[in-house]
């Protein structure tokens, strides 16, 4: 019996010499093309839940804290001061007053005097009209919250409402706002609340 040999042509072996330099860069390249791409929109998908699924949110629920709080003092209230908790009888605003309110039930007039009290510009805070809370929701003054640390700033503006039942109404609106949101600081997360209050209650 004799013994076959197999002769092969070294043309058809396969290189063992592996991938080159230039084909190595070409991949890392293009993983690099596509974590840069992931990474973009991971940061899109970051601040768009903190700003827009927390941050809004908070405002949201201190806006209507505030609201609550100003709705459960007397329509001709001049003197409370909302911008502590518990409120106290007096050092505050109150609801602003009312027109009269002096001369008593009935002479009084309930609209707010001069149309306006308090504002809702977060640049220009109307004194007696705006508090601020801490990271954690805490009132300046409590635990470690102090005015330089302050992170969410409330405003509200009681206004008597256009058209008709305006001169028994006040239209009370609270506006929320974060000191600082995450990426685009151009438009910091609000929320705005807007009730009505009928005299006398």
């Amino acid at each position: 019996m004799k013994k076959q040999t197999q002769s092969r042509n070294p043309r058809t072996r396969k290189s063992q010499a592996g991938m080159s330099l230039l084909e190595t860069m070409f991949a890392v390249f293009i993983v690099l093309v596509v974590a840069v791409s992931v990474m973009a929109m991971a940061f899109t998908a970051i601040t768009t839940t903190e700003n827009q699924g927390h941050l809004a949110a908070r405002t949201a629920e201190y806006a209507q804290d505030k609201m609550e709080q100003l709705l459960a003092l007397r329509y001709c209230d001049f003197s409370t001061n909302t911008a502590v908790f518990p409120s106290t009888p007096v050092g505050g605003t109150g609801l602003g007053d009312c027109v009269n309110r002096s001369l008593g039930t009935p002479a009084y007039d309930p609209r707010v005097p001069g149309g306006t009290v308090g504002g809702l510009n977060p640049a220009a805070p109307v004194a007696g009209y705006v508090d601020y809370l801490c990271v954690d929701g805490s009132y300046l003054g409590t635990n470690t919250c102090t005015v330089v640390n302050w992170y969410y700033a409330r405003l509200w503006q009681i206004t008597n409402p256009a058209g008709a039942g305006g001169n028994n109404l006040k239209q009370i609106t609270v506006l929320c706002q974060v000191r600082s949101g995450i990426g685009n600081r151009t438009a910091l997360p609000q929320s705005t609340v807007t009730s009505m209050k009928s005299s006398p209650f």
